[in-house]
Order: C-alpha cells, then structure tokens, then sequence
C-alpha cells in the first residue's frame, strides 16, 4: 500500500515531534513524505500536481501539530483548493474513492486533558470530527488517528518510539 502523509507545520525546524517523525517515515519506501510548507511558502498551491499525488497513493495522512483544536491554516487552504468540486466529489469526481485516510497529530496537552471533564472538555476525536465528516464525504475510509499528547514534556526515546510507532502503524 503507498502511503501519502501530507505534513502541515509551520515552523519545522522547530518541531521535535513531527520532525522526528519525518525523517523516521522517510526511511520507509511505501511512504512518500510531502511538506505543505516546505513545498509553498508563499501559499500558491500546485492544485494540479497536488490531485496527481493523491491520485497516486492508496492512503492519505494528514500530519500536524494540533493548534487551537485545528491543523494549521496552509492545510485547510490546501483542502479547499485540492478537494475541489469534479475531482473529490461531484460529477466523475470520485478520484478519493476507496482510499484510506487517517491524521496523525501532535498535541502539547495530556491525554486526560482531552476527555470529558478534562481541561480541555473534548476529545481529540470529537474536536476532529470535520476530518472524518470529509472523509466521508470524498468516500474515504476514515481509519482511527494516531495522537501523541503530552509533547512539551516527552523525552528524546519517546519521541523516537512515537515515530517508529507510526511508521509501523503506515507500513501495514
């Protein structure tokens, strides 16, 4: 199976998490790694080139940093102008159809935080229900996220064991 993980963080070289995993997935020869911000900085999305992508891969990955309960703004931006009317949904606009999707997310909270009654009040999976609801929606089938919370406090191991877990999870 070609796993396509699309990653959306604005300040990579940064980023202890989603970089580590980056280079862990880039190990992996089914898995094509594609960096939203890396590839436009200036925000003027290949519209084209980005639909030949997924065209190209049997499951898609959305990969982020979980800000404000959301991903950053490039990877709605791309969602708007990728998943456009005639190519994921319309008139022979199935090109999604079939297809695996899942996010692998990054949040700085703990777990408990992310639960009712929590600090947070919600879960990750309900405040992400947009993506499931699109995935739905494009014919996609929505496959469980790979979350690894407390990440302020997380050790160079844990890190490394986060991305060699995911890696495994994409590699199936």
């Amino acid at each position: 199976m070609k796993t396509l993980v699309i990653i959306a963080h604005p300040n990579m070289e940064v980023s202890r998490i989603n970089k580590a995993w980056r280079t862990r997935l880039q190990q992996e020869k089914n898995i094509t790694v594609h960096e939203l911000y890396a590839n436009y900085p200036d925000g003027k999305i290949d519209v084209l080139h980005e639909q030949q992508l997924l065209e190209a891969h049997d499951r898609i990955v959305f990969q982020f940093p979980f800000h404000w309960y959301n991903a950053p703004s490039l990877l709605k931006q791309w969602q708007d102008a990728v998943f456009a009317y005639g190519f994921s949904h319309g008139p022979n606009g199935n090109k999604l159809n079939g297809k695996q999707f899942m996010l692998a997310i990054s949040a700085g909270g703990q777990k408990q935080s992310y639960q009712a009654g929590g600090a947070q009040l919600y879960t990750i999976s309900e405040l992400t229900k947009t993506y499931q609801a699109m995935a739905n929606f494009t014919g996609m089938k929505y496959l469980p996220s790979f979350v690894l919370y407390g990440t302020h406090q997380l050790q160079d191991d844990e890190i490394q064991d986060s991305a060699n877990e995911l890696s495994m999870k994409l590699s199936k």
